[in-house]
């Protein structure tokens, strides 16, 4: 069994950052999965933020080209996302995607909220 724990997440202001983790634990082939991160605004449906390769190959969407990025340490069997520049759009929950479907995992996701 894959278990996912995001956190991070928080409260902050307009222009500032945030780094958000996700710690996969389980029976896991960290390593060898391909991982991502989503966001859903209350509302709204959930949408692809960032995605990265097992290789490290990395994707983002372009509403956070430039100022988000996405990286992974598989010692720690660990996904981060820096965010830069939040705004006050940025404002939802993020989740973390281990896998691809049929095969994936998510967590119960951390709140990131931007104030103007």
């Amino acid at each position: 069994q894959v278990q996912l724990a995001e956190s991070g997440g928080g409260l902050v202001q307009a222009g500032g950052s945030l780094r958000i983790s996700c710690v996969v634990s389980g029976n896991t082939l960290f390593s060898y999965r391909d991982l991502a991160w989503y966001r859903q605004a209350l509302g709204k449906q959930r949408e692809l933020v960032a995605g990265i390769t097992s290789g490290g190959t990395t994707t983002y969407e372009d509403f956070v080209k430039g100022r988000f990025t996405i990286s992974r340490d598989n010692a720690k069997k660990t996904l981060y996302l820096q965010m830069s520049s939040l705004k006050p759009e940025d404002t939802a929950v993020y989740s973390c995607r281990y896998g691809t479907p049929p095969y994936d995992y998510w967590g119960q996701g951390t709140q990131v909220t931007v104030s103007s």
